[in-house]
């Protein structure tokens, strides 16, 4: 059975970069929650997480512009569909690949730059002052950035 572009709900001629402004938001709701909870700790540690947040997604905006190149349009469907066609884009454009997937963990704050939290000095960075259902409101916000980045790679990458 033929792929069919009519199928989608949203077909975006401008979808990456409706992806790459979404993402980005989540930096006001950090330095907003750092100024709004009155402590200059977590003030602090809002904006050591916000120029993380900025400087990682610099280098994925750049990563993202040979994968646009290669497909020739900003449609997700489209570059998905090149992707099937031809090769998948991780082949050509391996070091990008990994780079993207060190990127991604860098702007969610995984494992190894998890520096924007620094429980050691800042006890639990940004949020130190929040709990219950705020603190769920943050990490529930974090993991949805997680999984927006993830299907982002997969579509770019990987052929959706």
């Amino acid at each position: 059975m033929p792929f069919s572009t009519k199928s989608f709900v949203s077909n975006l001629n401008i979808g990456i970069l409706y992806l790459l402004i979404v993402s980005s938001f989540g930096i006001y709701g950090i330095l907003l929650s750092g100024w709004a909870s009155n402590s200059k700790y977590a003030f602090l540690a809002a904006i050591r997480s916000v120029a993380q947040a900025i400087s990682y997604e610099v280098s994925i905006a750049l990563i993202i512009l040979p994968v646009i190149l290669m497909s020739g349009n900003l449609n997700l469907i489209h570059i998905v569909l090149m992707q099937e066609s031809i090769v998948w884009f991780c082949f050509p454009l391996f070091p990008l690949c990994i780079i993207f997937f060190i990127s991604i963990l860098a702007e969610t704050n995984r494992t190894p730059y998890d520096l924007a939290e620094a429980e050691a000095e800042l006890v639990a960075g940004y949020n130190i002052e929040y709990s219950g259902i705020l603190f769920a409101a943050f990490f529930l916000g974090e993991y949805s950035n997680i999984f927006l980045m993830s299907a982002l790679y997969v579509v770019l990458f990987f052929s959706g």
